[in-house]
C-alpha cells in the first residue's frame, strides 16, 4: 500500500504532454493522463526547438560545404608527397 502512495505522488509531479510529444517511446498513460517517463516538464524540453528526450523525432543535421582554396590545397598536397 506505501508503494501505491508513493508512484501515486511521484505521478503528480510530472506534467502532462505536449502535442509535439505524441508518437514518442517513452510517452505513459496513467489515470487518463498522458506523461513523460524520463522528464517531469516535456514543455520545457520543447521551448528551446528540439526534445532530446524524443525517440520519434531526429535533429535535422545541415551540412554546410566548406569552399577549399585551390592554391592551399595545392600546396598541402604537394608537402604530403615528399
Amino acid at each position: 500500500m506505501e508503494q501505491m502512495q508513493k508512484v501515486g505522488g511521484a505521478q503528480a509531479l510530472f506534467r502532462p504532454i505536449v502535442e509535439k510529444c505524441e508518437g514518442c517511446e517513452r510517452v505513459v498513460e496513467a489515470d487518463s493522463a498522458k506523461t513523460c517517463r524520463t522528464y517531469a516538464n516535456p514543455e520545457a524540453k520543447w521551448r528551446v526547438g528540439f526534445c532530446n528526450y524524443a525517440t520519434h523525432a531526429k535533429p535535422e543535421i545541415t551540412v554546410v560545404k566548406v569552399r577549399v582554396n585551390p592554391l592551399k590545397a595545392s600546396k598541402r598536397a604537394a608537402r604530403r608527397k615528399k
